[in-house]
Parts: structure tokens; sequence; C-alpha cells
């Protein structure tokens, strides 16, 4: 490819007032019009300072932000330009906006949690974000550090993160962040999450008292999201309603001093051998591996605390541990392992269930769409406020994977960055015509064309709700 003018007989003005730079908003704000966020937040959202008024119109203004790839509070300028005026109404500048993050109280920031959780489950009933939920579905809790590096932070503490495989103890907010996943592919709905210190249970018990909308299912908590309390409380609301039916497949692993006498008790002939149904490469081998073998044992987990004990089934996968400096042809004197272990309930056979838990990394996707995304950064130095962007994040982040499922196979397992440069940030003019009449003029041979418009037809003409999950 090559430019054909030469450089001085080439210029540029910014003076077009029908152009805009991400006309996929118009389909996926259509979405949540009809989903209902902005009455949603008219409802729930109830803010006591004068900067707190027009909620129904900051709320949807920032998550559009946030869909176009802002991750900032400036960033959310990115709306304010060309014929954005003529499409959306109650546009209002990053400061107001940052203004408004700033007079949520951590009551208000409850309050727009169940706005994302009531969302959530009307976009599972308008679009294929979950299908198969009704039958089987998991959801993935895990915790999240963000480092922040000034002092005007508040909240924050230190707490353990990796970094290039190395474990360190820095500075930051920490989110709880649940993870809905259908059987069929990529996690399809985010739950809502809260900044807090290291350790605090306050965030762990409220997430884990929501389903997001799910009629009842399957859990698979990280070590950090499922202590004794966190655990009990699974139980718990597992049995509500369906006392046959135990709660949780939980992701807990066993303590540091009862874990390995625990696995040093699987008699050998416990062992399952099994495959991969793809190569997982190892980071710590640097290969890739495709067998190992699986065991089970009772086990009782928080046995020394009253009436916290639990006792389900411990199950063990464990891989062949090969010395990568070994030189060709040298032996070994004896079989090393390296052993995972998974703390379960999970009433399906051996082999499905260790198969099953292994599929809790889908949140680390999520993470990495996140981090790519609205929460690249935490904007404000004020707790409330960055929680709350934390869960405004989470109702963009639905809204985006909802809109991808609605433009095609391809884009419901696509990744975030992927999503807005096929499907949001696409240039367009807009004309008017006459009654209210208005044509935004795409790119003709856009190479995505076909989804676009399958997004737009099914999110602006009439609705085709599915059967509720």
């Amino acid at each position: 490819m090559r430019l054909l003018h030469a450089a001085g007989k080439t210029d540029a003005a910014f003076d077009d007032p029908n152009l805009v730079s991400r006309a996929g908003l118009v389909p996926v704000m259509r979405l949540a019009e009809r989903c209902g966020l902005a009455d949603l937040v008219d409802e729930l959202v109830r803010i006591g300072s004068r900067v707190g008024v027009n909620a129904h119109l900051k709320v949807p203004g920032i998550v559009a932000g946030m869909v176009a790839g802002a991750d900032s509070i400036e960033d959310l300028d990115v709306l304010r330009h060309g014929a954005v005026g003529r499409l959306f109404g109650g546009i209002r500048a990053p400061s107001t906006l940052g203004s408004f993050l700033r007079a949520f109280s951590w009551g208000n920031v409850r309050q727009l949690e169940a706005v994302g959780r009531l969302l959530l489950a009307r976009l599972a009933r308008c679009t294929p974000l979950l299908p198969g939920a009704e039958v089987l579905a998991f959801v993935d809790i895990d915790s999240t550090q963000k480092r922040v590096y000034g002092r005007g932070k508040q909240g924050v503490g230190f707490g353990h993160t990796k970094i290039q495989g190395r474990s360190l103890l820095v500075r930051g907010l920490n989110a709880l962040v649940a993870t809905p996943q259908h059987t069929a592919g990529r996690p399809g709905g985010h739950g809502q999450q809260a900044a807090r210190r290291e350790g605090w249970l306050g965030p762990r018990r409220g997430i884990l008292r929501r389903r997001g909308g799910q009629r009842r299912p399957r859990r698979r908590c990280h070590r950090s999201a499922a202590g004794a309390d966190g655990l009990g409380l699974l139980r718990r609301r597992g049995h509500r309603g369906d006392p046959p039916r135990r709660s949780p497949v939980l992701g807990h692993g066993p303590g540091r001093q009862q874990g390995p006498a625990a696995i040093a008790s699987v008699p050998e002939h416990a062992w399952v051998s099994i495959r991969y149904p793809q190569a997982v490469f190892d980071d710590q081998l640097g290969r890739w591996i495709s067998d190992a073998q699986v065991a089970e044992i009772p086990y009782t987990a928080f046995a020394s605390k009253a009436r916290q004990a639990v006792t389900a089934r411990l199950i063990v996968r464990r891989v062949r541990d090969l010395n990568p400096a070994a030189g060709a042809g040298q032996g070994e004197l004896f079989v090393a392992y390296r052993y995972h272990a998974v703390f379960t309930d999970s009433p399906f056979e051996l082999v499905q269930a260790e198969s099953q838990h292994r599929g809790h990394a889908i949140v680390e996707q999520v993470f990495a769409d996140l981090n790519d995304g609205p929460l690249a950064h935490l904007p404000s130095g004020v707790f409330a406020a960055n929680a709350a962007w934390l869960t405004l994040a989470a109702t963009a982040h639905n809204l985006l994977r909802a809109a991808g499922c609605l433009a095609g196979v391809f884009h419901a397992r696509a990744r975030g960055a992927t999503l807005r440069e096929d499907l949001v940030n696409l240039a367009g003019r807009v004309a008017a015509g006459g009654r209210g009449h208005i044509t935004v003029h795409l790119p003709e041979g856009w190479y995505h064309q076909h989804q676009w418009t399958a997004l737009h037809q099914a999110s602006c003409g009439p609705p085709q709700l599915l059967p509720a999950a």
C-alpha cells in the first residue's frame, strides 16, 4: 500500500459536524435502553448531594464512554465530538461526571450494584448471553488487585500479587469479581464488584449472596474468596429451596499444613490417568503437557473452627515433574510429581468434576478484558468513586458482551478490545431525513458489515425476547 498524493498536497481539517467516530454506540446503547438501564438508575439510585442529580442520564453516559474505550474520567470526553449530540441527549462533560462519581456514598454504590444485577438478568433474557444456563452454569469468584502509586487513594492496602511469576507485596485496591459462565463458551456476564482492602470480608459476603439472574449455578471460588465464612455461606445458600442438591463447586485449596498430609494419604491404586482434550503449556516446565492423574479422598476443611467444619471431596491432580536441565539419556532416580488440589462438593464423577474446575481460569480472561478497558485505571482518590467506577465497568462489560452475542458466533467469544474495534469504534456520517428520521452512513465494504447489521437489527428492530434463563 502507498499514498496516492504528495505530502504538500495533503491537508486535514476538523470541521465536519456530521461525522461520528463511534457509530457502534447507537445499537449498543439502544440495547441498554431496551433493557431499562436509565429506568433502573432512576428507580434505585438516590444520591443526596446536589451534584448527584440526573443520575439516569449520567450513569448511561459513563457506561457509553467505557464501551467506547474510556479508561479514565478525562477519556469520557470521547463522546463530545461531531454529530454525537444529534444521536444522544444528556451528554455531560468529564468534570461533571467526575463530580458525580465523587458524590457517591457506599450506600449509593450498593444501589448501583443492584442496577447492574437487574440489568444483567434482563440482558440474559433479551440476548443469548448465557445459553444453556438453565441446565448448567458456573460462577467463578476471584479477586484482582489494582496497583496504585499515589498517596491520596482512600482504602488502599498491601496485598500479595504475582508480577512476572514472582509473588510480591504491593500497594493497591482489591476487586472481587463473580463471572457467570455457561458451558458453551466464553464468559457471558459479569458480577458486581467492590474495591476493598486485602482480606476484608464485606464484599465477599455480598457477592456470594448474588446469583446474577441465574437459578441455581455452580460456584468455583479462588482461595481468597472462599474462607470458612464464605464456604459456610455458600452451603447455606445452596441448600435453600432445593435441599437434595448440594451447593457449589468450590475451587478452594486445602490448608498449608493439612494439605500435604492429605495428599500423601491418597493410595496409589486410587490414581486415574487422564489426558487433556487440548495440550496445556506448563510455565514451570517450559513445555506442553497433555497427560496427568487424578484421585479423590474425603476431606474435612476448617476442622479447628467450631461449627465451621465442612466435609466434602478433595480432588487431587498430579503431573510428572521432569527436570528440564537433564541431559539426553539421563534417567531419573525416582518419580517426582507436582500436585494441584481442589476442595469440592460437586455431585459429578471424578474426571468430570476435575475437568470442570480447571475451567475456573475463565475469570482471568475477564480480568484481562477489564484491564485492557475501563479498569486500566482507578481514576479517583475517593474510595466510593472508585467502587462506583468498578461497578459501572462491570455493567459496560456485560453490555458489550451482550452486543457481541447479538452480532454473531465469532463476536460472542471475542475479547472486549475486538468488540470495540469491530462493532463500536466505527466512523459514520449522520444525515437527517424527513419526520425526524436519521440515517448513519458507514464505510462501504466494512469487513464486519454483516455482523454490525445483525447487531443493529436485533437492538433497534422489533423486540425478540428469549426464554428466561
